[in-house]
């Protein structure tokens, strides 16, 4: 790792480039920490301090785990540097833009429970976002001491990907949380994404971050209350950082064609082994998907949450063209009306 007193906080050699030593002003190096309305906090080598946000967006639009530069003397920022990479989702709703979850993210903890929350789906959809930010996904599942039947779970959750971490554990314990620690050294980031009531904020305090306040979940339908308003970064006795996101109740996925290929390759695999390049893998003849499932080689499921991820990806590709035209269209306006209003000005 780069040998630098920020390190333990994340800094790389990556952001260290983007720094001009002849910088005629000196520039203190922070951290995005988290967003409090009128102020942000951040992290650096003196510690933890607020600045006006119209400082922090000086230099751009922030997010957690944005790292700045400030001016040292009105610790106003002159530069965000590059992101190593983003974690986003759709934004909720019919908006089709993106929504900044947390920057420079190394690996995302996909937290779900052995109670109702437990969704293949849902997992799938969170791999998808960490394949299209080029992060390192690791499947926590959390309430392990519920005595379910975790050999299934792990065999299911296992098979979403080749090569895919998946481990079960009790969250209030910190000793079997121990089992995360090899990603939470100095230099790393780590992320925490999943729903309410799955035991994030738990998790993170066994981790050994701040003391996050925690919640029960309702008996009746296994889920959870929003412990978790904001997102925020702490600091690990490890020296790795953790990023702390509020529950997330519909993972909505923005344009990410490639990494949902990516993440269901055995099925897109399958699809190319049929008779017909338009196969619609109803019953066609030559269907390799359906000889698949038939065979015990590919759940259903599978087939199934693949398709409707396609669609999703269509309609969102519809919106986002949508949205650029109508925006093309109100810029072709605004020039004609200053062109209108140019030449009423001209001398006749």
């Amino acid at each position: 790792m780069f040998d630098h007193p920020l390190g333990a906080l994340g800094w790389k050699l990556f952001f260290e480039q983007q720094v001009d030593p002849d910088g005629r002003s000196p520039a203190i190096i922070v951290r995005v920490s988290s967003h409090h309305g009128s102020q942000v906090l951040v992290i650096g080598e003196a510690g933890e301090f607020r600045i006006p946000v119209q400082n922090a967006l000086a230099a751009g639009s922030i997010a957690v785990g944005d790292w700045l530069l400030l001016d040292a003397k009105d610790l106003r920022a002159t530069q965000r540097l590059g992101r190593r990479s983003v974690l986003y989702r759709k934004a909720p709703g019919d908006d089709s833009r993106p929504q900044i979850i947390a920057a420079n993210i190394d690996t995302v903890f996909i937290v779900t429970s052995c109670n109702e929350d437990f969704s293949l789906s849902r997992i799938e959809r969170y791999l998808i976002l960490a394949m299209e930010a080029g992060i390192t996904p690791v499947v926590v599942v959390t309430k392990a001491d519920l005595g379910h039947d975790l050999t299934e779970l792990r065999l299911q959750a296992r098979q979403l990907h080749e090569g895919l971490v998946v481990e079960f554990l009790d969250a209030r314990d910190p000793g079997a949380v121990a089992v995360l620690s090899r990603w939470c050294v100095p230099g790393q980031s780590i992320a925490l994404i999943g729903s309410s009531g799955v035991g994030k904020s738990t998790l993170a305090n066994s981790l050994g971050a701040d003391d996050l306040p925690t919640g029960a979940i309702r008996e009746e339908d296994g889920k959870g209350r929003h412990t978790t308003m904001s997102r925020s970064l702490h600091l690990l006795p490890s020296g790795g950082v953790l990023v702390d996101n509020p529950g997330v109740r519909e993972v909505q996925l923005p344009g990410c064609e490639d990494s949902v290929a990516d993440v269901f390759d055995d099925v897109v695999r399958l699809m190319s082994e049929c008779r017909f390049s338009n196969c619609r893998h109803e019953g066609d003849a030559g269907c390799a998907v359906r000889a698949a499932i038939a065979a015990d080689e590919l759940v259903e499921r599978r087939l199934d949450s693949f398709q409707k991820l396609q669609v999703e990806q269509a309609r969102h590709a519809r919106s986002l063209a949508a949205r650029r035209e109508r925006e093309r269209s109100m810029t072709r306006t605004q020039r004609s009306a200053v062109d209108k209003k140019r030449r009423g000005r001209e001398p006749r």
